[in-house]
């Protein structure tokens, strides 16, 4: 099967995961994404009906943008990748312009300059919630036209929102399948967290994203796939679903030297089989008075 790549560059993308993702998603009327990034496993699945989500409003005007208008958003944004543009001082002038535009129109076209022209693709906003990426130095930045067409085409088929996770979960009914790429937790205990939105996602989200995964199977009959990074801790968060562990080229690091690959894990919360014969061994052992 070919192989869709999202216009955006974006850190943490899924392109690479594609096959294990498509692997576990069970089949469904509409597949929700309350951590949509660039959109790859969107790109790359073929449900009814898709619910795209993110809390980056950015992103998600970039999306509509493009749904709504994408032949007009292709011949303006064009012209913002020519060697005019792609200098140190026109790149922090279109960035200083970005950050001072209320014009949603205008920020979706920058949005995609900033992120095909700053540094490693990465999206980053200061606690005043300005674009702070620094230039890219790119010798000549690609132009996704094609990428753009073929997710404008697929978007008909897309309602984007910019909501909280935990919103978009009260959104799901049966017969959707949820699939969430979350901000990772950290790999070391001393890592930090990190946010591409202000706002950040503490280890607190972490707990309620998985409490709400296993709640959606196990109570409203909703699958519910997780990608993270393998670690104790989310072996632990993620105890109530079948894991799989892989390991992926980690490809957007500051060190070039540390560049490598690392294990991922897809954590898989499917609804208990109907008729099933579960026995809460606590509530019995109560009853009995053990």
């Amino acid at each position: 099967m070919q192989k869709n790549r999202a216009f955006l560059k974006w850190a943490g993308g899924k392109y690479n995961l594609i096959e294990p993702i498509t692997a576990l998603l069970p089949a469904g009327n509409k597949l929700i994404e309350p951590f949509v990034g660039a959109g790859s496993v969107f790109l790359n699945t073929d449900y009814e009906s898709y619910l795209l989500n993110d809390v980056n409003p950015d992103l998600i005007n970039l999306f509509k943008t493009v749904k709504k208008r994408p032949q007009r958003f292709i011949s303006d944004a064009k012209k913002l990748f020519t060697p005019a543009y792609n200098s140190s001082a026109a790149y922090y002038a279109m960035r200083r312009q970005f950050n001072q535009s209320s014009d949603i129109y205008e920020r979706a076209l920058l949005f995609l300059y900033l992120n095909r022209h700053g540094y490693n693709g990465l999206c980053r906003y200061n606690s005043s919630g300005q674009f702070n990426v620094p230039f890219g130095r790119y010798l000549r930045p690609y132009f996704p036209e094609a990428e753009i067409e073929f997710f404008a085409h697929k978007a008909r088929r897309a309602t984007f929102t910019c909501l909280s996770f935990e919103k978009v979960f009260r959104r799901a009914r049966q017969g959707d399948v949820v699939y969430c790429d979350p901000p990772y937790a950290p790999l070391t205990t001393t890592a930090s967290f990190t946010s591409y939105a202000t706002g950040g996602f503490t280890l607190e989200h972490q707990h309620e994203l998985a409490r709400r995964a296993a709640h959606a199977a196990q109570k409203r009959g909703i699958p519910v796939l997780i990608s993270n990074h393998d670690t104790d801790l989310t072996r632990l968060l993620y105890q109530d679903a079948s894991l799989q562990s892989l390991q992926v080229a980690r490809f957007i690091s500051q060190n070039g030297a540390k560049r490598g690959k690392v294990a991922e894990l897809l954590a898989l919360y499917s609804p208990l089989a109907e008729g099933a014969n579960v026995i809460n061994l606590k509530h019995q052992l109560r009853k009995v008075g053990l």
